[in-house]
């Protein structure tokens, strides 16, 4: 086994509270419970020696492995193919459909030969509380059970196991056409022993796990071009969501750096407001209005959590429950992934000041309005009070959209999002027929359009720029013809597009910025971020360039790993950068293929 296998060497599993990354060598390297924010269990992504892992692969020295997803599912199959034999480990998580979350959790594994003679090995190396908590192990016949303060970690298996220090090993030698099945549970230190297992009841649950994904994924209303990566991608949201609280993460591990070696290396395992609002017009594109109501329902509540409050009216990110405190720590003793220190668990970026977030949230509330989404009086109260609070407070300097630590400046796109913030704001207010103050939220929509365009362009590149008095390019406002802050084909916007293409663009790929040119308190660089790719290709269909965009589309595609997810970045040389798989990544995915979608049948009516 790689000790740091490339990141995007992995397939991810989840039950919709929590997620596992497996990589096509069959090592479980990352896993948190109970929920994507919790403590890890697996983590040898971020330091093979300590972090630990679940292995399950055959035991030979000459074997190649493949890996793809059960079509149109959350399952995933790893195929190892040798000169004794083909053999399969099939991994996935029992989806947990209710609203109730619950402290256990099951990696469930499948083990076939579907030719020849396989002989697999099982290693089960778990590491609780971040590698932090000692553990005692009680090995049984066919199961091991470890125990570690406030968690217990439960492995079953149909074939013996046998200590390894304080681990487990087991080997099962297949014919063709035998099976064999390992689950490891996690559960409260006080909950049941998991029931016996049994090889048939296992692979009749995983037939019941792809019946699940299959049913769900076919209410999707996409038909448009691209219908294989755009069901990739919705699935890949669906598992990075919290059900309980319909919250999505960012993305499901922490710590992987945007630069290797870099100190670039956040945690994404929270629910950012930007992301899971504009999350919203993903999810509706393709017809899942469930998804997309209880998300904002997540958000009208964290609203409502301050709206009587002083200070600000919402935090940029939460965790999946709506908790606010996301204290940042370093730690000290994982090494990081190849070397990537610190290791950061936590997010400090949750107190910046980041006022788009006004924005984005008031767009997916428009959004939803026009499927049903409702948006009771309460609700409405707690918006109208936060619109109110905002005519006070857009007019400040703030972090800005992409959370630098370099110190608050007069960030365009935030202006932006706020002006988007009034005009959503007054177009709820109307439709509903809701009390509001719409002259003074109007003042401040055109305040803003008026203060953006004098403050916000350069006379030297043409463009609107990142900040007041610079002329640093910046890819956040890719968004603007889709909030209708500028028409697309305005030559104000063609003009601040060309100039973009000039400075961020890179063979197709899209960087944020250029931290040279605006420093932004961090060392190293980072690769070309895949959002801004597809924002880009969204931008250039609607300005009418459906030739260009296509193209950028379809070699964007070539970036994905090999079961269809992305990181956040693309590095220099191809490769996969930053947390994975990244949500953000792949909601835009799904939002730029169907403007191409329509932009390409307009160009050909």
């Amino acid at each position: 086994m790689d000790r740091y296998p490339p990141i995007a060497d992995h397939g991810l599993v989840g039950d919709l509270q929590t997620a596992a990354l497996v990589s096509s060598q069959g090592a479980v390297n990352w896993f948190c419970s109970p929920r994507f924010d919790s403590p890890s269990v697996f983590a040898s992504l971020l330091d093979h020696d300590r972090g630990g892992y679940f292995l399950l692969a055959p035991e030979h020295a000459d074997v190649s492995c493949k890996q793809l997803y059960y079509p149109d599912t959350g399952v995933l199959v790893t195929r190892f193919m040798s000169p004794a034999g083909v053999g399969e480990v099939i991994d996935w998580m029992p989806a947990n459909t209710t609203r109730t979350a619950t402290d256990r959790h099951s990696i469930k594994r499948v083990i076939r030969a579907v030719r020849g003679t396989v002989q697999f090995v099982l290693e089960c190396r778990p590491r609780f509380d971040y590698a932090r908590a000692e553990h005692e192990l009680e090995v049984r016949p066919e199961e091991a059970v470890f125990r570690a303060p406030g968690i217990t970690g439960h492995l079953q298996a149909s074939f013996p196991l046998e200590r390894d220090g304080r681990d487990v090993r087991g080997t099962v030698t297949l014919e063709s056409g035998e099976s064999a099945a390992a689950v490891f549970t996690t559960y409260a230190a006080d909950g049941e022993d998991p029931p016996p297992l049994s090889v048939e009841d296992v692979t009749a649950q995983l037939w019941e796990e792809v019946d699940f994904w299959q049913k769900w994924l076919h209410t999707s209303h996409y038909r448009g071009r691209w219908a294989e990566m755009v069901n990739r991608s919705a699935i890949t949201i669906k598992l990075l969501t919290y059900h309980p609280t319909g919250a999505p993460v960012a993305a499901a591990t922490m710590g992987l750096p945007e630069q290797v070696g870099g100190e670039r290396n956040w945690d994404y395992r929270y629910s950012w407001v930007r992301d899971g609002s504009l999350s919203v017009r993903a999810l509706l594109d393709l017809g899942f209005v469930e998804e997309a109501t209880a998300f904002t329902k997540w958000l009208g509540n964290r609203m409502r959590d301050r709206a009587d409050l002083p200070g600000e009216r919402l935090q940029i990110m939460y965790r999946v429950d709506g908790e606010p405190h996301l204290t940042e720590e370093i730690l000290e003793h994982l090494e990081g992934y190849r070397g990537s220190r610190p290791v950061r668990a936590g997010n400090a970026a949750a107190d910046q000041l980041q006022l788009d977030i006004y924005g984005e949230s008031l767009y997916a509330m428009a959004e939803g309005l026009d499927v049903g989404v409702e948006l009771g009086y309460h609700g409405w109260k707690g918006l109208a009070r936060t619109l109110d609070w905002l005519c006070d407070n857009w007019d400040r300097p703030d972090e800005g959209v992409w959370e630098t630590r370099g110190g608050r400046n007069d960030f365009t796109f935030s202006r932006v999002m706020c002006w988007v913030a009034f005009d959503r704001g007054m177009r709820l207010a109307i439709e509903l027929s809701r009390p509001a103050d719409i002259p003074r939220w109007r003042q401040a929509r055109d305040d803003i359009l008026e203060q953006v365009m004098d403050k916000g362009w350069s006379h030297t590149e043409q463009a609107l720029v990142q900040h007041y008095g610079g002329d640093v390019l910046d890819a956040s406002l890719l968004l603007i013809p889709r909030v209708g802050f500028l028409a697309a084909k305005s030559p104000g916007w063609i003009s601040t597009l060309d100039a973009m293409e000039r400075k961020l663009v890179s063979d197709s790929l899209v960087y944020r910025y250029d931290p040279a040119a605006s420093p932004d308190g961090l060392r190293g660089s980072e690769g070309t971020f895949s959002l801004c790719t597809y924002l880009y290709v969204d931008a250039l269909a609607r300005a009418g360039r459906v030739r260009a965009a296509r193209y950028t589309f379809e070699k964007m595609h070539t970036y994905a790993n090999h079961v269809g997810l992305f990181a956040e970045e693309i590095g220099p040389s191809g490769e996969q950068l930053g947390n994975f798989p990244q949500a953000f990544t792949h909601l835009s995915l799904i939002m730029a293929a169907s403007t191409l979608d329509e932009a390409i049948d307009r160009a050909r009516d």
